[in-house]
């Protein structure tokens, strides 16, 4: 299966993506496809034995559009062509624009004396001249609204209408019926009535609202380009002892690169020689710089601030953490959220009610006035004013800039229906190691049954260390770390018949002597005796340690007490979710009462302890249906044990700190670990909702009262009767208020310890 984006143009509307989609999905071998008309994006994922993406871009092009590969290596800059795309794009509308701009203002100098009823000195007579409007407008009609007639034509061709339907129809029927003033006036009434400026207005306005639409829309990508600009050009790499400066895409996993004060560190890396402070916050949202010394990871994109670097590259090109932070921005910001199927069901019915509406009022109006002119205007109003364009850009605008700005505070968010979900948590879980406390847990406390006579403590340490380094556990990790600094070196024991007991612990023959260390619970199951123990144990648990035991031949032999302090921030943010209106929940396979005492240190009532790995997605479907009611719940963790819960979980965030796997299993994660991140993620998505409600709320009422006054049906009532070129107005100005209301997001600043 094979994933490619390609860049749409010709697309006037939603109703335009959704043809395009539906041109896509009939090509046989592609499995999935989605198209955005806010980012003129396709995504289209195909079975590369059976089509390819040459067959699907002439099935764009069959349907009247035009497609092109989009770029899919971020690591690289953009691409020419793409450029080029845009670039012609962009100065066709600005040609086409101003010469409607200057033909319209000419045919609307000329129409005033008509429009008026006043003799105008300063204006030329032959400015008057139907003949003369005839030859200002046609230019405007056929050259500068091209585009508007050939999408009408093709939408036609395919059975279907759009955007260019309706303004197609509504500039056509007031140029075809000033056209026949023009040639036949004596087949009509009134015939110095002619609508040339009219049908000119209304397309150059259109053009008007199309540039600064396109302008808005390209604000939106902004977090994307940031994201980019972060990558340098060229890297300075040391090559047997001399140094050269190359470009990006020449260097290797493996080259050492050296990087001075100030400058930008090209590649994912390892800390070889050096020491500096590294400004992270454009990939991770951390504000304050990170030291850096040998051994250190380095994230490419970041600053490199006070000293000399130099660094082993380890992931390169598309392998690497920023491309791959910008392709899930993209893949977010091109998916639709769920609140746009009301969107597309509106709009798939949309036009051809519009169509209906206009040859009711067309013939209402004839009926009632006898008259051919009062019967065209509400027409061409009606066919103006209701163009769903603004419609089709509500929700996935908003979606690019939410996600985008979620990547600038560090909340990678993989989806749009994430994004919408986040909203609507009612239940916060979070994991105790790594999310709730450091993750780093160290030995605090040793003791044994026999005491340190004949170094009985070394021994059992020497034993410990030999079997928990077999083990990737953090617990074990600290044990070994812990042996280390009491002095036991290498080479350790061999152990034979390793084995980890997920959520229990480990066990292996040392010299033919059966090493078993894990929680007091698994000892117990064992049958072995801890009671020797118990009192120091209860002691170190109270105060929120993790106890280990270890048994020898299956009699308790020592226990070791381990400490993981709970993050600085961790306080507050639980205070803040509660605020927030959420409920927080605890999660850990710890013993109860070490839980009970983190807990108690952040604020947390609500605990599940002794949770084993494969039972953390048990408790969170069990709080998922709470009540036999159905809650959205996530689920906050970073650990491999994690993925299970963060899977189940209505919305799954990962610590970016964590696992590959719990990322991989997660709809959010958060880059620097900051549990900060947490309250971001929730806020930008009431925000984003927010966004939306607003903009399709705005739309929907923008086309019903538009629609209706157009139609007239207030006019004898109020005299009220929408002008064909008002309405065009109205309708550009529309997209572009939708798309500024979006931008509006770009502001979002989220609030940090609102308790």
């Amino acid at each position: 299966m094979e994933t490619q984006y390609l860049r749409l143009q010709g697309m006037s509307c939603a109703a335009c993506a959704q043809r395009i989609q539906r041109a896509i999905a009939s090509v046989a071998g592609v499995e999935s496809s989605s198209v955005n008309f806010g980012m003129e994006l396709a995504t289209v994922s195909y079975n590369s034995q059976k089509t390819d993406i040459s067959t699907v871009q002439q099935a764009v092009a069959d349907a009247g559009y035009e497609a092109i590969p989009a770029v899919t290596d971020w690591s690289l800059s953009e691409d020419d062509t793409e450029k080029r795309f845009h670039r012609h794009k962009k100065q066709d509308l600005q040609r086409k624009f101003t010469l409607a701009a200057f033909l319209s203002l000419l045919l609307v100098i000329g129409g005033f004396p008509a429009m008026t009823g006043i003799h105008f000195p300063w204006i030329p007579l032959w400015l008057h001249n139907p003949w003369v409007q005839l030859v200002l407008a046609t230019p405007v009609m056929f050259w500068c609204g091209e585009s508007f007639f050939v999408g009408a034509i093709k939408a036609l061709k395919y059975r279907t209408s759009d955007m260019n339907t309706l303004v197609a129809l509504g500039t056509g029927t007031a140029y075809v019926y000033s056209l026949l003033v023009t040639v036949f006036p004596q087949i009509l009434e009134n015939p110095r009535d002619v609508y040339y400026e009219t049908a000119a207005v209304v397309i150059t306005l259109i053009l008007l609202g199309r540039m600064l639409e396109s302008r808005a829309r390209g604000q939106t990508s902004a977090a994307i380009r940031k994201l980019v600009g972060l990558q340098p050009k060229t890297a300075r790499i040391i090559k047997n002892g001399a140094e050269l400066d190359i470009p990006i895409s020449l260097v290797q996993v493996g080259d050492i690169v050296l990087v001075r004060p100030g400058e930008n560190i090209p590649v994912d890396g390892e800390v070889i020689s050096g020491t500096s402070t590294v400004d992270e916050s454009m990939v991770t949202g951390e504000s304050l710089p990170v030291s850096k010394k040998p051994s250190a990871d380095v994230i490419g994109g970041t600053i490199n601030q006070s000293g000399s670097l130099q660094i082993k590259a380890l992931r390169v090109g598309k392998d690497s953490v920023l491309a791959q932070i910008i392709q899930l921005v993209q893949q977010a910001q091109t998916a639709k959220a769920p609140i746009q199927k009301l969107a597309d069901k509106v709009i798939a019915w949309f036009v051809p009610v519009v169509l209906g509406i206009a040859v009711v009022t067309f013939l209402v109006w004839f009926i009632c006035t006898g008259s051919l002119t009062q019967a065209v205007l509400p027409t061409v109003g009606v066919l103006i004013i209701a163009c769903p364009c603004a419609l089709g850009l509500a929700t996935p605008t908003a979606v690019m800039v939410g996600t985008g700005k979620g990547a600038e505070n560090g909340v990678l968010i993989k989806g749009a229906d994430s994004l919408q979900l986040a909203e609507a948590i009612q239940t916060v879980v979070l994991d105790k190691t790594g999310t709730i406390t450091q993750g780093k847990p160290t030995v605090t406390n040793f003791a044994t049954v026999r005491g340190t006579a004949n170094d009985n403590e070394i021994e059992l340490l020497r034993l410990a260390a030999a079997v928990e380094k077999l083990s990737e556990h953090p617990l074990a990790t600290a044990i070994v770390e812990y042996a280390q600094s009491q002095g036991i070196e290498s080479p350790l024991p061999q152990v034979k018949k390793f084995e980890a007991i997920a959520g229990s612990g480990v066990q292996g023959i040392v010299a033919d002597r059966l090493i078993q260390i894990g929680t007091l619970e698994w000892l117990n199951e064992l049958k072995i005796e801890t009671q020797p123990l118990e009192k120091q144990t209860q002691l170190w648990q109270s105060e929120g340690k993790t106890t280990v035991g270890m048994a020898i031949d299956g009699e308790i032999e020592g226990v070791l007490a381990i400490a993981d302090t709970i993050k600085p921030s961790a306080p507050n943010i639980v205070k803040t979710l509660h605020k927030m209106g959420l409920e927080v929940v605890m999660l850990t396979g710890d013993n109860q009462q070490t839980a009970d005492a983190i807990a108690k240190q952040v604020g947390i009532s609500q605990i599940f302890a002794q949770v084993r790995p494969d039972g953390k997605a048990a408790v969170v479907k069990s709080l998922q249906e709470t009540s036999g009611k159905s809650r959205i719940v996530a689920m906050v963790g970073d650990g491999i044990n994690d993925a299970p819960a963060l899977a189940q979980a209505d919305v799954g965030i990962a610590i970016g700190t964590g696992t590959d796997i719990a990322i991989a299993s997660s709809d959010i994660t958060l880059i620097s670990g900051d549990l900060q991140g947490i309250v971001t993620a929730i806020q930008l998505s009431r925000a984003t909702m927010r966004n939306i409600r607003q903009n399709l709320f705005f739309t929907f009422i923008y086309n019903v009262l538009g629609i209706a006054i157009a139609t007239g049906i207030f006019y004898p009532l109020t005299g009220w009767l929408l002008n064909p070129a008002i309405a065009g107005a109205a309708m550009a100005f529309s997209s572009v208020s939708v798309v500024t209301n979006a931008l509006r997001l770009r502001n979002f600043q989220p609030t940090k310890n609102s308790f």
